[in-house]
């Protein structure tokens, strides 16, 4: 009797054992097939970042930058205004150099004070308004002109000399003037087309050449 009863209760621990070793074989499988999907969700995340178009990642997983549109850069406007103010700047030191030479303009050697005199003494005079530059070399006054070279004690060549005279007594208090009014600029340079010379010369007129 008691052979049995061991028996049977031999009979039902196997068969308890044999269930948990079911449950614990399924729950592996589980596992698996978790981890194994789990590896598969992953991989298909990395691989449509690296085949991203446009994608902003390479196969080395670090981002690429789109290629330029043009490998060699364009000039910007700012470069361009550049380039416009050198040549600009250019021209006016040209100018500048022309004037200097032809007395054609103001330039360094201009003599600021006369002109300014000139100018507001004598506004809208006809002579004054001939006048391309004055310049004060030494003690003498020279006024350049835009008269031709034919103009040689002519009015204006005359009215302008004894202009400079009247500044050069009376604004500066020279006692002994000189005053050239000078040409326009050609072959011979700026010819002189009338003068005074010191203090004992009281007209404005060229003896030579003999006015026309």
């Amino acid at each position: 009797m008691r052979q049995r009863v061991n028996r049977g209760k031999s009979l039902a621990r196997s068969r308890r054992g044999g269930h948990r070793r079911r449950k614990a074989r399924r729950t592996r499988v589980l596992e698996v097939f978790a981890g194994l999907a789990a590896i598969v969700v992953a991989a298909v995340a990395i691989g449509g970042v690296f085949v991203r178009p446009g994608g902003g990642a390479s196969a080395s997983g670090v981002p690429t930058l789109a290629p330029s549109v043009a490998g060699v850069p364009s000039a910007t406007p700012d470069t361009a205004g550049k380039g416009s103010g050198v040549e600009a700047a250019s021209t006016g030191a040209k100018k500048a150099r022309g004037a200097a030479k032809t007395a054609s303009g103001p330039s360094k050697h201009t003599d600021a004070k006369a002109m300014s005199y000139f100018k507001k003494r004598w506004v809208g005079d006809k002579a004054v308004k001939r006048i391309t530059d004055i310049r004060t070399i030494g003690k003498y006054l020279r006024i350049y002109t835009n008269l031709p070279e034919s103009a040689h004690n002519s009015r204006s060549a005359i009215d302008l000399c004894k202009r400079g005279l009247e500044y050069l007594v009376q604004e500066v208090g020279d006692e002994h003037p000189v005053v050239f009014v000078q040409a326009e600029f050609g072959q011979n340079g700026n010819p002189v087309l009338a003068n005074i010379l010191g203090g004992g010369d009281d007209s404005c007129r060229l003896t030579h050449p003999a006015p026309n």
